[in-house]
């Protein structure tokens, strides 16, 4: 009984990942039908059963709340990165200045930090070059940096983005970790 429970137990914390997984293949063929839906289960089934890839441990925790947060956030922020973007590309006066800055991440949790890459690399203006998981470390390379406050800017964005997805998603250890930080940073940041 106990080695079935745990089993159900492991699926249930794995459906998550595998809805993710029939969503974006249907996101990826840009249909929403039910042969899409099949064959993205299909797909979802051959990938975690063929590739083995290591159980992606959830929190079990989501705060609709701060979800709707981050989503709201995140549009405007694209469309403000786009446009900062354009304006950056069509003025001819000056070049938009670049850096490879590193920014620490308060959570060491796998998940937590791929969120945090993809967010920051899908914001036009910067991208995430390398990936430090031992030290909780994202390297980006972004534009329209001129002075090493623009660096601190940038490097306070990415770990905004850390705090909202660990409040929409996180456990709630790393939700005190990322609160217990926020003070810290405000203080470095000011020093």
């Amino acid at each position: 009984m106990t080695g079935k429970r745990s089993l159900l137990e492991q699926l249930w914390r794995q459906l998550p990942f595998f809805v993710w997984l029939i969503a974006l293949w249907m996101l990826l063929w840009g249909q929403f039908t039910w042969l899409a839906f099949l064959t993205g289960l299909a797909a979802a089934v051959l990938v975690t059963r063929v590739f083995r890839l290591p159980p992606v441990e959830l929190s079990g925790r989501v705060n609709a709340w701060y979800g709707a947060v981050f989503i709201i956030e995140f549009l405007a922020a694209v469309v403000v990165g786009s446009l900062t973007v354009v304006w950056q590309v069509l003025d001819f006066r000056r070049q938009p200045g670049a850096a490879i800055i590193a920014v620490p991440l308060v959570t060491d949790d796998d998940l937590i930090m791929t969120h945090t890459a993809v967010t920051a690399s899908l914001i036009p203006g910067s991208l995430i070059v390398d990936a430090d998981r031992d030290r909780s470390i994202l390297y980006l390379h972004v534009i329209g940096v001129r002075s090493a406050r623009d660096v601190e800017r940038q490097r306070e964005s990415v770990q905004r983005w850390e705090r909202r997805i660990v409040m929409a998603v996180g456990s709630r250890a790393q939700v005190e970790a990322v609160r217990a930080a926020a003070p810290l940073r405000t203080a470095g940041g000011a020093a």
